[in-house]
Parts: C-alpha cells; sequence; structure tokens
C-alpha cells in the first residue's frame, strides 16, 4: 500500500502529508517539520490516517501481519520443543546398545482390538504368580527403537493363522525399564493399521521363528513376545508391497527408513523372510 500525499494527524506534531514511503519507514511533512517514522509501527501508536478507508485497509494489513506473525511464533516455539525432545531422545539412546530383538509382538486380546487404532497403546499384561502377581510384566528391552508389532487369530484357528493387524513405533519418549503403568505408547506419527484383507496377506510365522524349536508354530500363553529387529524390516517391506494407494506406500516407507535409522540397519539389504512358513 502506498501512503503518499495520505493526510494523517501526529498526537504531537499534529496534522501532516506523508511525502514518502518505503518499506519500512514514512517520512511525513508536518508544515515543514519533517519527521521520519516506523513503518508501520507508527500507525499503531501515534499517527492515525483521516482517510476512513485506507485507514480500514491499513488496519486489515496489521491483523494479517500480527497473524503472521503469531503464526512464526508457534511455529519457533514447536521447532524449540522438537529440538528439546531430539535431544531427550538421542540422551535416551546415548551410549544404548541395541538389542537385535528389542522389537515386542502382541497377541491382542478382543478388548485390545476395540481401541488399539484409536488409542495405539497396548498393555503388556500382568505377572501371574509369584512375588510380583499382579503387577505389570516388565518390557525391558524396549527403547525408542522398539515397534510394536499387533498380531490375532480367532480361538478356533491354528496358531499357523496368525495374522499380523497393523503395527507401531514405541513412542520415542518410553524405555521399558521406566515404564509402570504396563501400557506401551505409539509413536506420534508412525503407526499403520492394515486392512481385513491385507492382514489375511502378512501371516505372523512367515518372519517370525523359534530359534530354539525352528519347526514349531506355538504360542499358547503370554501377551507377548519379543521380535528380532530385522524381522519388522522385513514385515514393513512387504507391507509397501502389498498396498495400492500412493500416500499409504509413502507412509510406510517413512516408517521404514524411520525404523532402519533407529536400528542401524541397512534399508537396501533387508533379507527375505526366513520365518516357521518362510
Amino acid at each position: 500500500m502506498n501512503l503518499i500525499n495520505e493526510e494523517v494527524t501526529h498526537k504531537v506534531f499534529g496534522e501532516g502529508n506523508i511525502v514518502e514511503h518505503e518499506e519500512s519507514s514514512i517520512t511525513i511533512d508536518f508544515n515543514k517539520d519533517i519527521k521520519k517514522f516506523v513503518y508501520p509501527d507508527a500507525f499503531e501508536k501515534f499517527i492515525t490516517l483521516k482517510d476512513k478507508r485506507t485507514a480500514k485497509s491499513l488496519k486489515e494489513i496489521f491483523l494479517k501481519r500480527k497473524e503472521e506473525e503469531e503464526v512464526l511464533e508457534r511455529e519457533r516455539e514447536e521447532e524449540k520443543e522438537i529440538q528439546m525432545l531430539e535431544q531427550q531422545r538421542l540422551e535416551i539412546l546415548k551410549n544404548h546398545k541395541i538389542h537385535e530383538s528389542s522389537q515386542i509382538a502382541f497377541w491382542l486380546d478382543e478388548e485390545d482390538q476395540k481401541d488399539i487404532f484409536t488409542d495405539w497403546q497396548v498393555s503388556t499384561g500382568n505377572v501371574q504368580s509369584g512375588k510380583n502377581k499382579g503387577q505389570p510384566n516388565s518390557v525391558a528391552r524396549l527403547r525408542p527403537n522398539s515397534a510394536g508389532l499387533l498380531t490375532w487369530r480367532e480361538p478356533d484357528q491354528p496358531e499357523t493363522a496368525r495374522k499380523i493387524l497393523g503395527l507401531y513405533m514405541i513412542n520415542e519418549m518410553f524405555t521399558g525399564t521406566l515404564g509402570t503403568d504396563g501400557m506401551v505408547p505409539s509413536h506420534a506419527e508412525f503407526k499403520i493399521e492394515l486392512s481385513e484383507e491385507e492382514a489375511e496377506q502378512m501371516l505372523f510365522w512367515k518372519y517370525y521363528v523359534n530359534k530354539n524349536y525352528p519347526e514349531r508354530t506355538s504360542w499358547n500363553s503370554g501377551k507377548f513376545r519379543y521380535f528380532d529387529n530385522v524381522w519388522t524390516a522385513q514385515i514393513l517391506k512387504d507391507i509397501i508391497a502389498l498396498k495400492t494407494d500412493e500416500a499409504q506406500i509413502d507412509q510406510v516407507k517413512s516408517f521404514l527408513e524411520y525404523f532402519c535409522k533407529m536400528n542401524a540397519l541397512d534399508i537396501d539389504n533387508i533379507p527375505e523372510p526366513q520365518g516357521t512358513l518362510g
């Protein structure tokens, strides 16, 4: 907005005309007394435009400017928070040796399935006997590099029919040794829910193998099992191949990239699955 020749009133100097208007300043002639002011700040403090239409337009510019400044300030605050969280995450990971089986596979019950894809957290269940009976099961291996695999089979189905319903990265501030309520929360971004058709093609035992008894496909009890890091990468890679929607493919690719970074895996050299059904 060019304000040259606009008439103004100053709280101290009285009436005048704008004779120069630059990006960050205006110059006003108060009856041969030339004064220079910061633009647009001066209009918010002690200078008023006489023309009401121009004054209204200028006010709208001020409001827009304030909104933009508020947005920038929020973005700066959010960036500070992100940097702080990243620093905290790095502190958690500092000197932490990544366990090769620091992922977790959950056996979801019917109650879990009601809320898992809205709450995105799973209980580890409770200790069933001994001095810690009733206390939440410990998941000491879990760190910010861990993912939670969500599995299910019908009660009348064989164990080989166990399906993968989805998975999520563990919250970046979570560590299993510090968790006290037995809940394993998710990362804000990296979460995947598979459709029924997709889950039918993602069988748990294609990836998982009992290293002591490689021919067995049994999971008779227990809410969870630890799961190899590379197996989770294999699952993510297969989900990418399964998807047809470009946005969903990009989502899973981002998940895989983050997962490989957190687990020091070479994304270009993920081996083929060699689970019991592989």
